[in-house]
């Protein structure tokens, strides 16, 4: 093998390495299956707008992130995006190179667009130049090492644990003979001589391959792209880190593992590849620049957007003003996912009495929570944030040693059963006993456990409480606050539900992310009982009285859990039981029970072969890849009073916060709405657009067949590359697309100055709307009144205006 040249400028170094530093920016992190939460797939891209990222994206990833022109066709052509949605996209877009008026965009429309394809890796080159398929080679040996270097407690073996990525990579790649075997002579020699730090390796490579500062950035980026969900992997441990004040060189690592193959390839086929690697580097010391194709895909997706505004706008109206001084017979609190909207509309429906209000999932309380027979804790809140309670379902000392010793002998049990060893003799053995559980669970006749069973407290009797308790003052602290954040501070029914959401699915990797995403991929249960219980302690009501915010001595707080995939609601009335409430409690049964069949008859509608009594069953079902749609089809978040959606049909589509700008002292509810939820949703509604879009890049691919990896995440398959992101089921029925991609629309009521005064204090929010990831909209009773431009600009919507565009 030749030997790489190695001495470099400083400004050349800093330059390199600064260029690695913003490639791992660009990749955006993955969670681990045991708590998904949807992520921003464009998290590294939200400096800049759709088209700009769809050129770079193109560039290091061969994938477009604009649905393709055929999608909206038939909207286009029936006139449903109108020539005026497709005039004010055209206005309102920021490309120099956009059509020059709105005959010429519907000209170039009519075209078909160019597929992107992404500048070639040197693996590409070589695999061109030999006929041996490198870039294969490369995933697969990369991936085999890296399923077990990051495993979470699945494999029963872990390569060099606790050493830094790349030196485990070292110490292994001195020994897989594969990369020689497929014709890369010296490849462990070249591995063994490599620098021993990453950064050094790094350079090494980049000059070996002749690698400038300006090329390096997207050359960078392509490579971590190439390694798939295990770069979005090593970002999320990077995310970790940087939460907690740290930093992590994951990711570095990675990079350097990948440019060691490719100095490799460099070296052993030089000759054959050194034209083309030429052009490729060429044209990567170039900025990024749209195309007239990406620019015309980006006005209509805009036009498309406007288009779905304009008829949730004419359905929305003005809150009636209650004249009436009645008590609501119930009140029920749900999470803001769209899967409520539904449930929500059905039960308010059934009574005029029943009031529903919506409000993150994690009820406002920053929980790090210990369940039952477990060590380990886990963070029920949105992931932008940090626990600030800790709470447990911990028994005493007895119990709980008991607990853990049956869960640990459980998992004793079953690495037995899979060990490389035991396995088949285990079959040999116990395999027959197994017959009748495979009867059993394919007939779904299997005992209808509850959701996330094992991590249930109240299977133990013992409802979660916070551990170190909060003394009176931050009682009464923490309750006004989520009080005043959920616009209930006054009139109060007798009966208070705060019903949290999860999802029961069988034999599923990705069941995590059908749970709530506000509470970082577990169920909402912990958080409802954790309120229900604050809000019905005397020294909270005492301290809330002293502060102006009165609840009446008959108002009961009951928790309770939505399951999102039956629509049964679970209520632990148990945990604050009360005989003056049983009328009411039978009341509040009644009407869930009745409220949960008119959901499940609108759901089954949309679910492929389903029918409204068999949903419960379908969940049951370990061969069912489509329990429910999940967030599927979510597109418009909504802050107002109840008043202005209620009895529309929204198709549970619309995240819908209560929020009532009247009563929102110094607008702090409205800074934390915009600033938490708002970016919550608008990271869930990004995952299933890019999930939808560019389902090579950012979704996980055919349910069918997915083999889980290391409890991180999923390959298709057996081996190579980690996915992250939705299965093509999720967004799909087979036939057609089940979410229609678009960014989200954030309609908020309050007044124009005070949500201007909070997008210019938060810079990284004031970028969603700038470059177009969200679009936002103000209302003013229920009518949209204004429109956000870039740079802390509005635009009047006047009346005939809004029925026109």
């Amino acid at each position: 093998m030749l030997t790489p040249p190695t001495s470099l400028a400083i400004p050349q170094v800093t330059a390199l390495l600064a260029a690695a530093d913003r490639a791992a920016q660009r990749v955006p992190p993955a969670f681990p299956l045991q708590a998904t939460v949807a992520v921003n797939p464009f998290l590294g891209q939200t400096g800049e707008d759709i088209a700009t990222a769809a050129a770079r994206l193109a560039r290091v990833a061969g994938s477009d992130i604009v649905p393709a022109r055929s999608l909206h066709a038939d909207a286009l052509a029936s006139g449903e995006i109108s020539d005026q949605n497709l005039k004010d996209a055209l206005d309102a877009a920021p490309f120099a190179g956009k059509p020059a008026d709105i005959e010429s965009l519907r000209a170039q429309l009519a075209q078909p667009a160019a597929d992107p394809s992404p500048l070639p890796t040197l693996a590409d080159l070589a695999a061109r130049a030999t006929g041996t398929d490198w870039p294969e080679i490369v995933a697969r040996t990369t991936g085999l090492w890296a399923a077990g270097h990051f495993d979470r407690g699945q494999a029963l073996w872990t390569p060099a644990p606790g050493r830094p990525a790349f030196a485990a990579w070292r110490e292994w790649a001195q020994h897989d003979l594969t990369p020689e075997l497929a014709g890369l002579a010296g490849f462990c020699r070249h591995v063994a001589a490599c620098p021993d730090t990453p950064e050094r390796a790094i350079l090494r490579a980049a000059t070996t391959l002749s690698v400038t500062g300006a090329a390096a950035e997207t050359l960078f980026h392509r490579l971590l792209v190439d390694l798939g969900g295990w770069a979005q992997h090593a970002r999320y441990l990077l995310w970790q880190a940087e939460l907690a004040g740290a930093s992590d060189a994951t990711l570095t690592d990675l990079l350097a593992i990948r440019l060691v193959f490719e100095e490799a390839l460099f070296l052993t086929f030089g000759e054959a590849v050194a034209q083309d690697w030429q052009g490729v580097l060429a044209a990567h010391a170039e900025a990024p620049e749209p195309t007239a194709d990406q620019i015309a895909d980006a006005i209509l997706q805009e036009a498309a957007e406007r288009s779905f505004q304009r008829r949730l706008a004419a359905r929305l109206q003005a809150p009636a003003i209650a004249t009436t001084g009645d008590r609501p017979a119930l009140q029920a609190a749900f999470c803001i996912d769209v899967r409520s909207e539904v449930f929500r509309r059905a039960l308010e429906s059934l009574d005029a009495g029943v009031n529903t209000l919506g409000f993150a999932g994690f009820f406002g309380l920053p929980v790090a929570h210990h369940p039952h027979g477990s060590v380990e804790s886990e963070a029920h809140l949105p992931v932008l944030l940090t626990p600030g309670m800790t709470s447990t379902a911990q028994l005493e000392p007895q119990a709980e040693t008991e607990g853990r010793i049956a869960a640990r002998a459980r998992r004793a049990w079953n690495r037995f059963r899979q060990a490389a060893v035991s396995s088949f003799a285990f079959v040999e053995a116990a395999g027959p006993l197994y017959a009748a559980k495979l009867v059993r669970d394919a007939l779904s006749l299997a005992p209808t456990h509850r959701h996330d069973h094992h991590h249930h407290a109240h299977h133990h009797g013992c409802a979660p409480r916070l551990d170190p308790a909060l003394t009176a003052r931050q009682k009464a602290e923490t309750a006004a606050t989520v009080l005043r954040a959920m616009s209930m501070t006054q009139g109060h029914a007798r009966l208070v539900l705060l019903l949290g959401h999860g999802a029961s699915t069988a034999n599923n990797p990705q069941e995590s992310a059908y749970h709530c995403g506000a509470c970082g991929g577990h169920t909402g249960e912990v958080s409802a009982r954790l309120l229900a219980q604050l809000l019905n302690d005397p020294e909270t009501r005492t301290g809330l009285a002293e502060r102006g915010l009165a609840i009446a001595d008959d108002t009961l707080f009951v928790a309770g859990l939505h399951d999102t995939t039956t629509d049964a609601v679970t209520l632990f009335a148990q945990d604050a039981p009360s005989g003056d409430h049983t009328h009411d409690l039978a009341f509040a049964q009644e009407k869930l029970a009745e409220a949960g069949r008119l959901a499940r008859i609108e759901r089954a509608a949309r679910l492929p072969g389903a029918s409204h009594d068999r949903l419960a069953l379908r969940a049951r079902n370990w061969a069912e890849t489509r329990p429910e749609w999940g967030l599927a089809g979510c597109s418009a978040f909504i802050a107002a009073p109840r008043g202005v959606t209620a009895g529309v049909d929204l198709g549970g589509r619309a995240f819908l916060h209560s929020y009532d700008w009247r009563a929102d002292e110094g607008m702090q509810v409205l800074e934390l709405i915009l600033t938490a939820p708002v970016v919550v949703a608008s990271w869930i509604s990004l995952q299933y657009y890019g999930s939808t879009v560019a389902p090579d890049l950012f979704g996980s691919g055919n349910k069918l067949l997915h083999n889980v990896v290391g409890g991180i995440g999923v390959v298709e398959g057996n081996g190579g590359r980690l996915r992250a992101g939705l299965p093509w089921q999720a967004v799909s029925d087979g036939a057609r697309l089940m979410h229609e991609p678009l960014r989200l629309s954030v309609l908020v009521e309050a007044p124009r100055a005070a949500v201007h005064d909070v997008l210019a204090r938060h810079e990284d929010l004031r970028a969603l709307f700038d470059r177009g990831w969200m679009h936002l909209l103000l209302l003013e009773n229920g009518k949209v009144a204004a429109r956000y431009r870039p740079g802390l600009a509005w635009q009047e919507v006047t009346g005939e205006r809004r029925d026109a565009a």
